[in-house]
């Protein structure tokens, strides 16, 4: 199985220091990326990779400020699309390129071939807003435990409130380190495999460094400001979305008013699951997965996904 790791330019390499994504990449056959969550890295979908990767080219991501790769400014939607973008577009120029690979973006082609899209709780956000905003570059999307908004809003009451966001960045202002372990925590609480899964989250919460504390804050800005019902009309890739029946952060009343608002959508509802269930459900998640990202069948004949 071919794998590759590299940290790329998101910008063209000319610039005195351009924001680099890190990219890991495994696998043959269609392109598929991976987008995590907030306060995490690409590092937390190891589980899932290896049965992906037997029928797609995974790309796993750092999401810009998080695990290995840099901050990103402006930090917007937008900005965080084009680094994304640019990062795997490089990574694949430069894996089908000769020896010496692809020297700079000027040598990745303007045209560049559609993709599946996995974005699990913010990581969905951001491919929701790739979606609407680059409709010819997404061919799929796969959106896991995610919402158009974390905040309630007009219309919206299946979020936290703007008060409760606030308070949890000013805990991460005093203590970074202990508010993110208790946010690991509501992350399994509900979840009928819970402890398994968060000795998972916090095995691998710090294995890429300490996540940078003005990452953090501009993140939970981005979190506050965004509100993508808006854009939902314009997403034309058919999307797949899963979500957990006990998941706290982005309750089931939330993935099922986005499935309504978008214009191809399928929900698959895993019972007992909280806000991870690629991590606590993983045979139920692939199942969900069937036909749309492996093959029919896949899932199955590849011997259970929770070992």
């Amino acid at each position: 199985m071919k794998r590759a790791t590299t940290t790329v330019a998101a910008a063209p390499l000319a610039a005195i220091r351009s924001p680099q994504v890190h990219v890991e990449s495994v696998g043959i056959g269609p392109p598929l990326v991976l987008l995590h969550g907030f306060a995490l890295h690409g590092g937390l979908f190891a589980p899932i990779v290896p049965l992906l990767a037997r029928h797609m080219r995974v790309h796993v991501v750092d999401l810009p400020g998080h695990g290995w790769s840099d901050m990103l400014r402006p930090y917007d939607l937008d900005t965080i699309v084009d680094a994304i973008d640019a990062a795997v577009a490089w990574t694949d120029a430069s894996e089908t390129a000769p020896p010496g690979g692809a020297a700079s973006m000027a040598d990745v082609p303007l045209h560049r071939p559609p993709l599946v899209v996995l974005g699990w709780s913010f990581g969905g956000q951001v491919a929701m807003h790739w979606a609407a905003t680059r409709p010819a570059r997404i061919a799929k999307l796969v959106l896991v435990a995610t919402t158009p908004s974390f905040v309630v809003r007009d219309d919206w009451p299946w979020a936290m409130s703007s008060d409760t966001l606030a308070r949890f960045g000013d805990e991460l202002a005093v203590a970074w380190r202990l508010t993110l372990q208790r946010f690991l925590t509501l992350q399994v609480q509900g979840s009928d495999e819970g402890r398994r899964t968060l000795a998972q989250l916090r095995t691998r919460l710090f294995e890429r460094g300490d996540p940078a504390p003005a990452a953090l804050a501009a993140t939970l800005d981005l979190l506050a400001r965004t509100d993508l019902r808006g854009e939902l009309p314009a997403i034309a890739a058919p999307a797949t979305l899963i979500a957990g029946t006990r998941d706290t952060l982005v309750p089931v009343g939330a993935m099922r008013a986005l499935a309504n608002a978008l214009r191809q959508a399928t929900l698959h509802e895993i019972a007992g699951a909280a806000h991870a269930p690629f991590l606590s459900h993983r045979d139920a998640f692939f199942e969900a997965l069937d036909g749309v990202v492996v093959p029919s069948g896949a899932a199955a004949a590849g011997g259970g996904a929770d070992g």
